[in-house]
């Protein structure tokens, strides 16, 4: 028994011990300050990026506020990302359960009768108690990797949570942008009506021709074609807001227009030091944890290469007679402890571990990678977010011009300086610049979230 004791200790003292590399954070390439970035934006470098503001603090719309936090309680991709942290979270418990011993009660009645000799009955009642001592710290690093694949799922949780506050964002301005365009189709409709009212007048009394009502008549019903379009199409998007939200497609209520999302100026807003990213874009911190658990992976196929020992006891009390089971003379026990060597088992052995050290390659490659797509979206957004605001501005003009435009061809024709295919020229210019610039609000509006997504924001609670 004093040898045993002895055995265990020495396996206590050296289960300090761990085979496999240690993980150390991989070296990347970092650039000083984003691409797209103006001088006034890498000035602010010092002060917090967009990405660190709350999602209700870039969303000012109250109706846009409380459908983002409608989406974060009932969205169903997001309720599954979090079904997927409590999985995590029990693996763990599972795994390193393999680190601590097994105990096991037992409690049996034993008849056994050998012909021509004796009948032998007996009770028992005892324990037993098995340890594989993690002397190479098998066990140890396969708890490491499940400890870095939950914080993985927790990470995926939060980048399923800013992809959501993106998205719902963005469906909610897709959606304001379809009913401006209605309400523009609906006002040019009746504008169009009211020339077609006038036109029709002047045929009758012989100042205009067939042709002009005609013209006129195409006018009315190209404007007429839109805003059936336009309702399937905002029905269609409130669906799938609906869907967002975690709804059955329905109503969607609605907030400020499209031209009230007031947005900051290029210049104002700070996007923050690029190095700050890989602690702040959840996907990126995410696949971090895939690299640290492939790198403990290594450690516990390496570990299964060298002794497993293991140490086994049962105890307890054993009698014919139940009324004199529990007694001094009724005790007995076994202990054993041993060591299991693998020889030979094909390669199987030695090739999960060069399978661990590819997943590890693996998950490495895919950490920098997915820093480098990060750094492209953060570059796009902020190119594209100055240069949509740059593209709206002209589209103002050139809306207040065609709109000039318009009214001075219909000044032109009731004068009968021109024909009416000026109007109907201008018309449709006019329209169709009018539609431009919404799809250029839209797009701005768009470049400021996906900025703010791509700068890490929106997971933030």
């Amino acid at each position: 028994m004093r040898s045993l004791t002895i055995v265990v200790l020495l396996c206590l003292l050296f289960t300090g011990c761990m085979v496999g590399p240690n993980y150390h954070r991989p070296a990347v390439d970092v650039p000083p300050a984003y691409r797209g970035e103006t001088s006034a934006q890498q000035e602010k470098q010092i002060t917090l990026s967009l990405g660190d503001q709350k999602w209700w603090e870039v969303f000012r719309d109250p109706v846009l506020r409380q459908l983002i936090q409608t989406a974060l309680k009932q969205n169903y991709n997001l309720q599954i990302a979090a079904s997927r942290v409590l999985q995590a979270q029990q693996q763990l418990v599972a795994t390193r359960a393999d680190e601590f011993p097994n105990f096991s009660a037992i409690a049996q009645y034993l008849s056994e009768k050998i012909p021509g000799l004796f009948t032998f009955g007996a009770f028992e009642l005892g324990g037993s108690a098995s340890w594989t001592i993690d002397f190479w710290g098998r066990y140890r690093r396969a708890t490491e990797a499940a400890r870095a694949s939950l914080l993985e799922s927790e990470w995926s949780q939060k980048a399923v949570a800013s992809t959501l506050v993106s998205d719902v964002a963005s469906s909610y301005f897709q959606l304001r942008a379809l009913d401006l365009e209605l309400k523009i189709a609906q006002d040019t409709l009746a504008a169009r009506q009211q020339s077609l009212q006038l036109t029709n007048t002047l045929y009758k009394g012989g100042a205009d021709t067939l042709l002009d009502v005609r013209e006129a008549e195409q006018l009315v019903e190209t404007a007429a074609a839109l805003i059936p379009d336009l309702e399937r199409q905002i029905e269609q998007q409130e669906n799938a807001l609906s869907i967002l939200l975690g709804e059955n497609p329905t109503n969607i209520p609605r907030g400020q227009s499209l031209e009230e999302q007031l947005l900051p100026e290029p210049e104002a807003i700070p996007a923050g030091l690029p190095s700050s990213l890989l602690e702040r874009r959840p996907d990126i911190r995410a696949q971090e944890q895939a690299l640290i658990a492939a790198n403990a992976n290594i450690g516990a196929a390496k570990a299964a290469l060298f002794p497993a020992i293991s140490l086994t006891g049962t105890g307890g009390f054993e009698s014919r007679s139940l009324a004199h089971l529990i007694s001094s003379n009724s005790t007995g026990w076994t202990a054993s402890a041993g060591a299991t060597q693998p020889i030979f088992n094909a390669g199987a052995l030695r090739a999960e571990v060069k399978i661990t050290q590819a997943q590890q390659q693996q998950a490495l490659l895919s950490y920098k990678q997915t820093i480098q797509t990060a750094f492209e979206e953060v570059s796009n957004a902020l190119v594209a977010y100055r240069k949509y605001r740059e593209y709206a501005e002209h589209e103002a003009k050139l809306v207040a011009a065609a709109r000039d435009a318009v009214h001075l061809s219909q000044l032109r024709f009731q004068a009968g300086a021109t024909s009416y295919l000026e109007v109907l020229t201008n018309n449709a210019s006019y329209l169709a610049d009018e539609l431009a610039l919404v799809a250029a609000q839209l797009n701005e509006r768009l470049a400021l979230v996906q900025l703010y997504n791509a700068l890490g924001g929106g997971w933030q609670q």
